[in-house]
């Protein structure tokens, strides 16, 4: 998702956005936006390392819709996601991405649960969960990417998602919501 935020005071939310993510933990994500930025440049990392699982929009009352993630999270249960190697999108789309190769089934299952309800997912391609290391750079950087990281192993536990709206240029965290749990982290 382009341009995720910080959370924090933040208008009204925007009816046409509503986006729902896994963050990443806090020494994951760092390392993972160091190989980001070696691929891309610096400023890669403006876009946080993540695993989204819908990108979209309300369908109907955003506040319907918010209420929709956090039915959908507060009947979820934490589980764990691997990354393992590396794969593309290409050539249908210019995408180097880490696998999830535990996990999965658990994010479609929350994706489909989450399209359940007042929540459209608006991209062009069927969903397939993944987390994204490098978009649109040149052939030689994406080879690098898809190469360099194609032994990377990590696992990390998932207690929470992310519910995020586009509002003045970019994603913001409106509400970190605990799997299984009543409400906000």
């Amino acid at each position: 998702m382009p341009g995720i935020g910080q959370s924090g005071a933040s208008p009204a939310p925007h009816l046409d956005s509503l986006g729902v993510i896994i963050s990443m933990p806090p020494g994951l994500a760092t390392e993972l936006n160091r190989w980001r930025e070696s691929f891309a440049g610096p400023g890669a990392a403006a876009v946080p390392p993540h695993i989204t699982l819908v990108s979209g929009r309300s369908n109907g009352s955003w506040n319907k819709a918010a209420e929709h993630v956090r039915t959908v999270a507060a009947s979820g249960k934490p589980f764990t996601v691997s990354l393992r190697g590396t794969g593309t999108f290409a050539p249908l789309s210019p995408v180097v991405f880490l696998n999830l190769e535990a996990g999965v089934e658990e994010c479609v299952t929350l994706h489909e649960e989450l399209l359940a309800g007042p929540v459209e997912h608006l991209p062009d391609f069927d969903f397939r969960p993944h987390l994204t290391v490098a978009h649109d750079l040149d052939d030689d950087a994406m080879a690098r990417a898809e190469s360099e990281l194609a032994d990377f192993s990590a696992d990390f536990t998932v207690r929470s998602i992310g519910l995020y709206d586009y509002s003045q240029g970019g994603w913001a965290l409106r509400e970190e919501l605990t799997l299984g749990g009543d409400g906000q982290q």
